[in-house]
């Protein structure tokens, strides 16, 4: 599993790269800051889905440091 697929390592203010879902065929990736976090559960397969600070909504695939 990887880090963006698990609730408690993503924080309001995390550097995050997030995949849209008008891009999860291709793969390609947002990046931002965590704004809002929208997935209630403790994890999730696909990844944990947030809104970035520029109002972009996907699931986070890597958490920059």
């Amino acid at each position: 599993m990887s880090e963006g697929t698990i609730r408690k390592n993503i924080e309001v203010g995390t550097k995050v790269q997030v995949v849209q879902k008008q891009h999860q065929r291709s793969g390609e990736l947002t990046g931002g800051i965590v704004k809002r976090i929208l997935t209630n559960s403790t994890n999730h397969p696909h990844g944990i889905k947030v809104m970035l600070e520029d109002g972009v909504v996907g699931r986070v695939k890597n958490i920059s440091s």
